[in-house]
């Protein structure tokens, strides 16, 4: 089956506010990360991530790697981790409902 776009575009800041709440993370990690369980494009992640940054959920700073060039790394600020407390209490009940759904009208059938 496969998962809409939008359907994926709506999780990603979840999925990425997650990753990063231990550990700050670079860019192409986070999209190795999603994509072990979520199939993503290349840089569909990147959009979130500036979204993240503008509305102060994430930061960023410049660190140089041993491996090539210098990655810029995703830290999850205070208002951040508020904001992933929110979108995971809603997105439980988001699952809840929609199987509490399932399960009524596999009922009434």
């Amino acid at each position: 089956m496969r998962t809409s776009i939008q359907f994926k575009k709506g999780v990603l800041e979840l999925c990425v506010l997650y990753l990063v709440q231990e550990k700050d993370r670079y860019g192409y990690e986070l999209t190795q990360k999603v994509n072990k369980h979520i199939e993503i494009a290349e840089g569909a992640l990147y959009p979130s991530l500036r979204r993240l940054v503008k509305d102060g959920y994430c930061s960023t700073y410049t660190q140089d790697s041993p491996d090539g060039p210098s990655r810029k790394y995703y830290h999850i600020t205070n208002l951040g981790r508020e904001y992933l407390d929110e979108l995971l209490t809603e997105w439980d009940k988001f699952v809840v409902d929609v199987n509490n759904l399932r399960e009524e009208e596999d009922r009434d059938e």
